[in-house]
Parts: C-alpha cells; structure tokens; sequence
C-alpha cells in the first residue's frame, strides 16, 4: 500500500527491473529527490544531534527522528539499525568539533587546550556527558583519545601511568561537564545560590564547607576550577610511582 508524507504525491507502482517488492527504500524517487536531499547516514546523524541539543535523551526516538527528516522510520533502518547506533553515531559526530591543538613546545598546554574545548563541547551538547561511558570507537572520539595520550608519551608518561593519567583526566573533563551542565538546566538560577545559603546557615553541621565557599559562585568559578583541576592531575612528576 503506498503511503504519502506532508505535501507528497503517492509513491508509483514498484517496477520489477528496479528490485521488486520491498526495494521501495532502495529507489531513489525523482520527484522527491527534487524536493529534499537524499537520506544519509550523515543527515540522520545532524538531525539527531539537534533533536539531543533541544529536547535531550529521552526525547530522541526514531519517530521523532523521521518526522524531522520527512521520511518514514522505516527509512531510517536502511541506514542504521538500533536507536543505540544513532547515539554513538551523534556522540562522535559532537568530538569531531573539538579541535586537536597543533603541538606545540609544553605538552601540559596542549592538554590543556584539548581538555577546555572538550568540556566546551560538552556543554554546548548537555546530553553528550552523560553517554560517554558506552564503548567509544568513533574516529573522532579515537581521534581525540590518540592526541591525549600522545601528547602525554611527549610529557614522559609510559605503561601504567600513561593509562592512569589518560583516564584520570578524560573523568575529569566529563564529570565537570556533566556536573556544570546539571547546574546551567535547573530552572531555577539561584538554585546553587539557596544551596549555598543552607550550608552557611548550618556552619556547626558543615564547618568545612561553610569556610571553604563550597558552591559560592562569586567566589569559585567553574571554568577555573576546571583549569586549576587540570593542572592538579598534570602536576605529579612522571617518574613518581604509581
């Protein structure tokens, strides 16, 4: 039975020289062609990063999906396979915009170059921290995972403590990013402010906290604490053990 999107006319009889019966999804169709790009793994994958920008993990579904494409979900399937698939795929899809630094003389700034635009991107895509965790084998994300630890082997890391250093700072930049993105979605913009006002307000329960300035925003800013965080985790000598 043929079926018909928004403004489309129906689709015309299957012609046996062009595959048959359920080779529909194979033909292109000139009329449409016209009037929209063709499907592409790289559209479904641009489609699904702004529908994870505007409404988040549990808003992508593959309906959805295929309704901003204009096209059916089965359409989708020609090209990927799982819901699962169009998150790795969007997740890379958002590595491929941190830059990889040109390397330069000190290998810590390099590392730190790549780390603040890692968490940069992050935050321009909230969702994305939360998914990292899934097996990452993307060429960008491989991309970014092979510029770190290169840079770290110019830095004098090897074995063991190569592989600490790599995932001590790829957990770092996450939970900052997922940690600052759960901050910037609360509604409420003196949420961090009325939670700070409870510590202050109970310095015999939280004496550490209330001196500190634990979640006092006009005194410790993120993306500083993010840097300094950084130069913590590169401080450590090479040559101590791990």
């Amino acid at each position: 039975m043929a079926t018909t999107g928004p403004d489309e006319t129906p689709a015309r009889p299957a012609d046996r020289r062009d595959g048959g019966a359920g080779a529909v999804w194979l033909r292109e169709d000139p009329d449409r062609t016209r009037r929209a790009a063709p499907l592409t793994r790289e559209r479904i994958v641009e489609a699904a990063v702004a529908l994870l920008d505007e409404h988040g993990i549990g808003g992508l579904t593959m309906r959805r999906l295929a309704e901003r494409l204009v096209v059916t979900p089965t359409a989708l399937y020609w090209h990927v396979k799982t819901k699962d698939d169009v998150l790795d795929l969007a997740l890379d899809q958002i590595f491929g915009e941190v830059p990889l630094p040109t390397a330069r003389g000190d290998w810590r700034d390099d590392i730190r170059m790549l780390t603040s635009t890692w968490r940069t991107v992050l935050l321009r895509h909230p969702w994305a921290a939360s998914l990292i965790g899934r097996p990452m084998l993307g060429p960008n994300v491989l991309s970014c995972t092979e510029f770190l630890q290169s840079t770290l082997v110019r830095g004098g890391l090897t074995g063991v403590r190569l592989a600490v250093v790599t995932r001590m700072l790829a957990n770092f930049v996450i939970g900052a990013a997922l940690t600052d993105a759960t901050w910037r979605q609360i509604d409420d913009p003196g949420a961090r402010a009325g939670a700070r006002r409870h510590i202050t307000s109970n310095p015999a329960r939280y004496p550490t906290l209330a001196a500190s300035g634990h979640l006092d925003e006009s005194r410790w800013v993120d993306e500083d604490l993010f840097v300094r965080g950084i130069d913590v985790i590169l401080a450590a000598p090479a040559s101590d053990p791990v």
